[in-house]
């Protein structure tokens, strides 16, 4: 493969397995006694569209934080990592702001980088290498749509460069901390020994400053919650009134994280065409959709340890509101 990307997967059974793992998740999670929709469904093109936009949000401090860690580190983030000979490895496509950071700082220092992204969105990667290949046109690029692991397996088998991952914006706070625990120990069983960690994570901080990230006024995040609800409209046949719904999320002491949820207005029923089922919601009746966990650094340096990565190290923004952290398989 030459510039470009591959598809390891055909993307006839990547699409078949997607769709019906959707259709299992909503009905096992519209089914339980407290409802649930899993957050990842919210990211097709509509929501990561939205999430892009609340990216740009003033009360959205995440990005900012985060891009001005890669900012003034870009350099010690490239000495770090070594001299050369390496794959930028990113988990998810993005809009490839922050990895321009970081492909900038390592191509001053290094001839030989080729950039990895995995996502199993074929539209995703192609939309981000159009983006970078102009801005970089001597890049070596290997994209790769399949998920993280088959797709990291498939390049440490392949090819005996270091690899330095991404993992970016505290999307691993997204997981619950079983699940947090699951990802990063498959994570490591699919590096090889010396390969690089950059991984993102939000601090736990005052519950004003947490509260008004996750409920912007523009209602943005609203409407990014709601796309789920959307979705399964578009591809489960649902007939959701998205009026009858509002959007509620609060910091939960006892669990570390923003809670988010859709809280139906009235008492309702809800048809899904394809699956075949009817729900029914009481009104006040909540829907959960999202889990925003929040680090301490113990917490951090805990979950490195227990899942086989080694601490190199913890970089913080100038508020100490987010760590990028640095670690060693």
């Amino acid at each position: 493969m030459k510039n470009g990307y591959m598809v390891l997967d055909p993307i006839e059974t990547i699409s078949g397995d997607l769709h019906n793992h959707f259709a299992d998740d909503v009905r096992r999670g519209l089914s339980a006694e407290s409802k649930s929709l899993p957050s990842k469904y919210i990211y097709d093109d509509a929501g990561s569209n939205l999430f892009c936009s609340i990216m740009d949000l003033p009360e959205y401090y995440l990005t900012d934080c985060e891009t001005e860690i890669l900012r003034n580190k870009a350099g010690y983030i490239s000495n770090a990592i070594g001299n050369g000979g390496l794959n930028l490895v990113e988990l998810g496509a993005g809009d490839g702001k922050k990895t321009k950071i970081i492909l900038d700082g390592l191509l001053k220092k290094y001839d030989d980088v080729t950039y990895v992204p995995i996502d199993i969105s074929e539209g995703a990667i192609h939309l981000l290498l159009a983006k970078l290949e102009s801005e970089y046109p001597l890049l070596k690029v290997k994209g790769l749509v399949t998920d993280y692991f088959a797709g990291l397996c498939w390049l440490s088998d392949l090819d005996l460069s270091r690899n330095v991952v991404l993992f970016l914006g505290s999307n691993i706070g997204n997981f619950t901390p079983e699940e947090q625990t699951m990802f990063l120990k498959s994570l490591h069983a699919s590096m090889n020994t010396g390969d690089y960690l950059l991984t993102g994570f939000d601090m736990v901080k005052d519950i004003d400053i947490l509260e008004r990230a996750y409920n912007d006024t523009e209602g943005i995040t609203a409407r990014f919650n709601m796309n789920i609800l959307e979705r399964i409209n578009r591809e489960l046949d649902g007939n959701f009134d998205t009026g009858l719904f509002s959007y509620k999320s609060y910091w939960h002491h006892g669990e570390g994280a923003i809670k988010s949820y859709l809280v139906s207005r009235i008492s309702q029923e809800v048809h899904i065409g394809a699956l075949p089922m009817t729900c029914t919601f009481e009104a006040g009746e909540a829907v959960h959709t999202e889990s925003s966990y929040k680090f301490t650094e113990k917490q951090i340096l805990s979950l490195a340890e227990s899942t086989g990565f080694t601490v190199e190290n913890v970089l913080y923004d100038s508020r100490w509101y987010f760590a990028d952290c640095l670690w060693t398989a």
